[in-house]
């Protein structure tokens, strides 16, 4: 079986000769692996099932200086700690007050944001397509606003926020419109709504503001004959059902430090595929090599039990993990 037709088994709650995976990384954690694999091409390396995309803008981050970026939609963020993506500057905010005077949003249709879309498909038929829609509607927000502001506003500013979100639904629709004209399997959706216990706004506020916008997305996805994932850090087992009725086909990072993921799998796994479950914050970083690889034998074989299943770590690898543990894992991987 190629990696694409092992994921679109998972997707259909069917068993796959093999539990497919994908695994990602944060820069350390990258550059480790390559250093001892001897090769900066981990996905291959790894095996990975998918090949991702973005859809970004030729100018999107720009860098002002030593370590401070902006983004595309004139975010500022520090990557002095973290270099992946950093922590945003809320002394510099786009949107310092209530009010969507300040906001002019880049041009979601222009050329250079879609180059390579055409081929992408071609050179990728054997592996699932996806394009990696980040910081989708909540996690926008907050950037363009800051987090407390924004959680204040849902109590304080309700219009506000509900108009806030609808100009992101509406330049987001554009981007899934964009995405559908070319051969992608799925949108990957992240915006993390969870904390180590429960959603950060709480299910009645994410009922409110997320939950019709996603279902809009999600909807003009699978108009557009693409399948639906989502990742959500954090415990949000409180909203499956809900996002079982808005349309998700596929659960990510399903953390296992937050939630009890072979419970959630016999709870939930025939509606919903899931997609992670091997601990990033415990087992990789803390585990020796033969307790990573029990853990992801039992991953596969417990989880991945029936379909329904894409093992992964619990999001990017972080730099706190040997590189060694992280070559056991993909070992186990390789030997199903």
């Amino acid at each position: 079986m190629t990696p694409r037709e092992r994921v679109l088994m998972a997707l259909n709650h069917e068993q796959p000769d093999i539990t497919p995976w994908h695994i990602t990384f944060t820069i350390p954690a990258r550059e480790k692996l390559a250093a001892l694999l001897g090769t900066d091409d981990l996905d291959r390396a790894v095996g990975n099932h998918f090949a991702k995309c973005e859809a970004v803008a030729e100018d999107a981050w720009q860098e002002l200086s030593r370590d401070i970026w902006r983004d595309e939609f004139g975010v500022i963020w520090d990557r002095s700690i973290d270099k992946d993506i950093g922590n945003v500057d809320h002394n510099r905010l786009v949107l310092p007050q209530p009010s969507l005077k300040e906001l002019k949003f880049p041009d979601p249709l222009e050329e250079k944001r879609w180059e390579g879309f055409d081929t992408f498909g071609r050179s990728n038929a054997h592996l699932f397509r996806v394009n990696d829609f980040g910081f989708t509607l909540f996690e926008r927000a907050w950037t363009l606003r800051g987090l407390e502001n924004l959680l204040m506003d849902m109590v304080e500013h309700p219009a506000f926020v509900h108009e806030l979100l609808d100009a992101i639904l509406e330049w987001n629709l554009k981007i899934i419109a964009g995405t559908g004209r070319y051969d992608l399997d799925a949108m990957l959706f992240g915006d993390d709504w969870g904390q180590q216990h429960g959603l950060i706004m709480g299910p009645q506020m994410w009922r409110e503001f997320i939950k019709p916008r996603a279902a809009a997305e999600y909807k003009a996805c699978k108009d557009a004959g693409m399948r639906v994932l989502i990742h959500s850090c954090g415990d949000v087992s409180e909203i499956f059902d809900d996002l079982i009725e808005i349309g998700v086909q596929m659960f990510n990072p399903f953390q296992p430090e937050v939630m009890d993921i072979l419970d959630i799998k016999r709870r939930y796994g025939d509606r919903i595929s899931f997609f992670g479950g091997m601990s990033t914050q415990r087992t990789l970083p803390g585990a020796d090599t033969e307790q990573v690889r029990d853990k992801t034998r039992w991953l596969c074989d417990t989880i991945g039990a029936g379909g329904g299943y894409v093992f992964s770590p619990a999001h990017d690898i972080p730099g706190d993990v040997p590189a060694e543990n992280m070559a056991a894992m993909v070992e186990e991987l390789k030997k199903q």
